[in-house]
């Protein structure tokens, strides 16, 4: 077992008291975990809209619960995702933050949400409407559905929250950057909890961007594979409530850092020799205090598609050279984009809490440019402590979690 020494860091630890995950494996941390250790694959086709090319996708089926009369105009399939995933009784996130309000004051609880779709699928049915009757539906409101902030401000009303509120969208470390930003207000003191988190959901434009840019997968993608072909589409919702640590939440597991970059090196591709994504790993260890061998965990971004997957392994290799055991996770639930910094976060915390390491669904052959130690069956172990996520968005922005038993 490999022993922390936090005695450099600089930025102090916070609680994670309460988080869950709602995806294609289903509703909560119990459905998520049990897909990654079956290294089950929850990719099937589309079926939520019709589209002209064959696309397999990380579809949230679960039952989605409906907006209240009093938030109405907020009513979207991104509320609808990120509301059902906050009333997991499970995961118990409502009840934390309900526990939050009567310690700090409603006026000390942040809420931070990424994402990159927002609202967009009623968006795209709105305009549908437009071009066959010339207006705008009367119940599409713009601010409220498909504004970057609606969700995050959704979410804040529902709780009755009056602290810090709004939106974070980096693409796909929109997530992680969320808990980046809480911990920062943690720290700061400007809140003393944050409900953190990401929500994205399917909608016609991601899935043909993507195929525009000639990313998207006819197959359930396969991770870091020789013979991979591309992306396969998510939607699910990450939600964290942090809190400062104190006395109470001792036991709680720990956000130690995020570690972020942003290379700008092209809007689409990653930096060739992987820099922006090295140094977003490379400060998060410097934050945290800690050496790159006492990482027991590292969750890829793992794309699947040929440029991303070999930039990555290059900037792992050169940080942790071949010593870190890696996998991705994308082959499972397919790549949520906005929601995925947050979704990958709660499956390290599961792998820190379950002891063992996920595999990567979809591997058969290890790419030969691919150096790093990449794990393709789940494995049960013993001792983890530590544990780093990756989430790497277009643009060059970049971000690593570091979170702790």
């Amino acid at each position: 077992m490999k022993t922390m020494e936090n005695n450099h860091a600089l930025i102090e630890p916070v609680a994670v008291t309460a988080y869950s995950a709602l995806s294609a494996c289903g509703m909560g941390n119990k459905a998520l975990y049990q897909s990654l250790s079956a290294n089950q694959s929850q990719l099937a086709p589309l079926s939520l809209f019709n589209i002209t090319f064959p696309s397999y996708v990380g579809e949230i089926k679960h039952p989605l619960l409906d907006i209240g009369d009093q938030l109405a105009d907020y009513n979207c399939r991104n509320a609808r995702v990120a509301l059902t995933a906050l009333n997991d009784q499970q995961g118990g996130v409502r009840d934390a933050v309900e526990v939050a309000k009567e310690k700090y004051g409603a006026q000390r609880i942040g809420v931070i949400i990424g994402t990159s779709t927002s609202g967009l699928y009623e968006t795209e049915a709105a305009y549908g409407v437009l071009l066959e009757e010339g207006k705008m539906p009367d119940d599409f409101h713009f601010v409220t559905e498909h504004a970057y902030q609606a969700t995050a401000r959704f979410m804040q009303l529902e709780l009755g929250l009056t602290g810090v509120c709004y939106a974070i969208s980096t693409a796909c470390s929109s997530g992680a950057k969320a808990i980046a930003a809480g911990q920062r207000l943690i720290n700061t003191g400007v809140c003393d909890a944050v409900l953190v988190g990401g929500v994205d959901t399917l909608c016609r434009l991601t899935l043909r961007g993507f195929r525009s840019l000639e990313l998207v997968s006819s197959q359930p993608c396969t991770p870091m594979d020789k013979n991979r072909k591309g992306i396969s589409i998510g939607e699910a919702a990450g939600l964290l409530l942090l809190e400062k640590c104190h006395a109470d939440n001792a036991s709680a597991m720990k956000v130690l850092s995020v570690g972020e970059s942003s290379d700008a090196h092209h809007m689409s591709t990653p930096h060739p020799e992987g820099k922006g994504a090295a140094l977003a790993m490379t400060n998060a260890l410097q934050l945290a205090g800690i050496q790159a061998g006492e990482i027991d965990y590292l969750n890829l971004h793992a794309t699947a598609t040929k440029i991303n997957d070999s930039v990555e392994s290059r900037a792992v290799f050169s940080v942790f050279a071949d010593t870190v055991p890696c996998s991705g996770n994308k082959g499972i639930t397919g790549h949520t984009l906005g929601a995925a910094g947050a979704l990958e976060t709660i499956i390290v915390l599961a792998a820190l809490q379950q002891q063992f390491i996920p595999g990567t669904q979809g591997l058969k052959e290890l790419d030969e440019d691919c150096q790093c130690q990449v794990i393709q069956e789940p494995l049960q172990t013993q001792g983890m402590q530590i544990a780093m996520s990756n989430s790497f968005g277009f643009g060059g922005n970049n971000a690593s979690v570091i979170v702790s038993l």
